[in-house]
């Protein structure tokens, strides 16, 4: 009986030593994206692209790959607006530009990671950092070619970037 009494009360004792690391648990601080700056990065792209004569669509999502915007352009293909979302997506939850993801997967074809849900293997999305922390993701496609895209992409993240800190 002693022995079973002394591993309880030496059980307790380790709870009791672990209280203060919980009781001293903080609450994560997180940088998001807002809605003007994910309007601000969409709209960019999409202009960027207009300008060189581009018919696209643009997603931009956030921390937690959620869609934050998401603009069809007038004349574009009824799949490039999922395929930016898809980019946008990979992009993020791979924390790279997603032609980065594609080369991975075409280095590694049976990557399992291809077959989630919402990832393609394409070019034409960026991450969104503030530092060196993704915090987003901005999705091009109707470009003809995803190094056309990304461009886009990249000339929308260069506009905001004083505001990502």
């Amino acid at each position: 009986m002693n022995s079973v009494s002394f591993s309880a009360v030496a059980g307790l004792a380790a709870l009791a030593s672990l209280s203060p690391t919980v009781a001293g648990a903080e609450l994560i601080t997180l940088k998001a994206l807002s809605t003007p700056i994910a309007l601000s990065i969409a709209q960019t792209a999409y202009d960027a692209c207009l300008q060189q004569g581009y018919h696209v669509s643009v997603s931009v999502v956030g921390i937690e790959g959620q869609s934050l915007v998401a603009l069809r352009g007038d004349g574009t293909s009824p799949h490039t607006i999922e395929n930016s979302q898809r980019k946008a997506y990979t992009s993020r939850t791979f924390r790279v530009p997603s032609g980065e993801f594609a080369q991975r997967v075409k280095d590694n074809p049976t990557s399992g990671a291809v077959h989630l849900a919402g990832v393609v293997a394409a070019q034409g999305a960026l991450p969104i950092k503030v530092g060196d922390t993704v915090i987003g993701a901005v999705g091009v496609s109707g470009a003809p070619g995803g190094d056309k895209d990304e461009a886009c992409a990249k000339v929308a993240i260069d506009k905001v970037a004083d505001q990502l800190k």
